[in-house]
């Protein structure tokens, strides 16, 4: 035992005796760990000194006064950060989980025709002024979140449930990044708003089936006006054609019957005037014409003087065989009538 307690007695003796410089050694220690910080890329450091602003370093090893003289903030410049609102994300990857059960207040709003909507979004943000984040406006992200809430509701109050949840969706997400810009500009809080992202738009649950219902109701609608349009488009413009058509035809045959009705009277009244001028010979004009336009139709002819008693046969040149003696003779008496 004599030799232990001897090593532990020279071990305080020696500690007593260099107690100064085991003391300095921990100091130096302590101020090389304080004094020594490490920004990240995307990251950028601002300097306070005893409280206030005096620098911001750049990504990289910096050195600052240490024991807490000067504090640094670390700012996430150039990552693109995002707030939830309706939800939040529990497990992010492949299949990300979320949960939306306990956020139902942030969420549900009112309408412009006084429905409720049940509003998920998201607001993808950069934070542009490290000075002014820090210090233009306390708690800047906590402000962005209420004033996120705020430009939501207000886009959605001036607009239909049946806007918000079909058609006017981005409509209102476009509506809110802009007055959500316009707010942070105002308030100097060093924030950019990159986009806001409707995440999910629905009715509130107890009122989904009866809103699904008259959904149903109005596709059927949609439905039922769309296949009369298409009957309607089919039907219509070929009657229409086919009225037209028959207008066109109904024209084109009075016109034609008109000429020739005109045409018809034109000729009689010049063959009435040339009958005028000289009646006889155009009386003998008109029998000619007729009987060369008629003779040729008649297949056996047989010519008799107009005072003649008997009948002249002639060769039957243009047939082969002998001559109908009744088709003569039929001939012949029409010929003597006129």
């Amino acid at each position: 035992m004599a030799p232990q307690i001897t090593q532990i007695e020279d071990i305080i003796n020696w500690i007593q005796k260099n107690l100064g410089k085991i003391l300095l050694g921990l100091l130096a220690i302590l101020m090389l760990v304080t004094s020594v910080k490490t920004i990240k890329p995307e990251e950028e450091g601002v300097v306070l000194f005893l409280g206030q602003f005096t620098r911001k370093v750049n990504p990289g090893l910096n050195f600052v006064a240490p024991l807490g003289i000067e504090k640094i903030y670390k700012i996430p410049v150039q990552r693109q950060l995002k707030q939830e609102f309706g939800f939040r994300t529990i497990t992010p990857g492949v299949k990300t989980v979320y949960s939306s059960k306990e956020y139902t207040e942030e969420s549900l709003m009112l309408t412009g025709d006084l429905n409720l909507a049940d509003v998920e979004w998201v607001v993808q943000y950069r934070i542009v002024d490290s000075y002014k984040f820090l210090f233009k406006v306390r708690m800047a992200e906590d402000a962005l979140g209420d004033m996120s809430e705020a430009a939501m509701r207000k886009a959605v109050g001036d607009r239909t449930v049946n806007e918000v949840l079909t058609v006017g969706r981005q409509e209102v997400a476009s509506s809110v990044e802009t007055l959500l810009q316009a707010m942070c500009e105002e308030y100097e809080n060093g924030i950019r708003i990159d986009q806001v992202v409707l995440q999910d738009v629905n009715p509130p649950e107890s009122v989904k089936p009866s809103f699904n219902a008259v959904n149903q109701a109005q596709q059927e609608r949609e439905t039922l006006i769309n296949q009369a349009e298409s009957e309607y488009n089919q039907v219509i413009p070929r009657a229409r054609g086919e009225a037209d058509e028959t207008i066109q035809l109904a024209e084109a045959y009075a016109l034609n019957r008109v000429n020739g009705a005109i045409g018809e009277s034109d000729r009689f009244n010049s063959l009435y005037n040339e009958y005028i001028k000289a009646p006889e010979v155009t009386k003998k004009r008109i029998y000619f014409e007729t009987l060369e336009k008629i003779l040729p139709k008649i297949g056996d002819k047989i010519i008799v003087d107009e005072k003649g008693t008997s009948v002249l046969p002639l060769l039957n040149i243009g047939k082969k065989g002998t001559a109908n003696i009744p088709a003569a003779a039929s001939t012949t008496a029409a010929t003597q009538n006129k």
